[in-house]
């Protein structure tokens, strides 16, 4: 029964998480006056707060979603870095979230191991 309960509390902060990043999005879209990468520091901010829901009612947390709301956030910060300095200076976007990303999957590893 509580397997029941866990699972249907889980579909809820999906489908309450899907309804706000797709508010998001939509309001991204709208909003020219918001600086570059506001849309994907919201849309990590989501995606770790519905892991830290699932953490805090007692569901396991979903590590693909929380490495892309790592990744979103990192990727949002770098744009807004580099918007912030543009023109006189690029950002490799790209190549830090290939780094970032390879760093979390060898870090998730690496502490998968020590676990067992």
């Amino acid at each position: 029964m509580e397997k029941i309960k866990s699972s249907k509390r889980n579909e809820t902060l999906e489908a309450v998480a899907w309804g706000v990043l797709l508010v998001w999005w939509g309001v991204t879209e709208m909003f020219d006056a918001l600086p570059n990468g506001t849309g994907a520091i919201g849309v990590g901010l989501i995606l770790l707060g519905l892991n830290a829901a699932r953490s805090l009612k007692g569901i396991p947390i979903r590590m693909w979603s929380t490495m892309l709301g790592i990744l979103a956030l990192v990727w949002g910060g770098v744009d807004l870095v580099g918007s912030l300095l543009r023109p006189s200076f690029e950002m490799p976007t790209f190549a830090i979230l290939l780094v970032v990303l390879g760093v979390m999957l060898i870090g998730r590893e690496l502490i998968r191991n020590r676990t067992e």
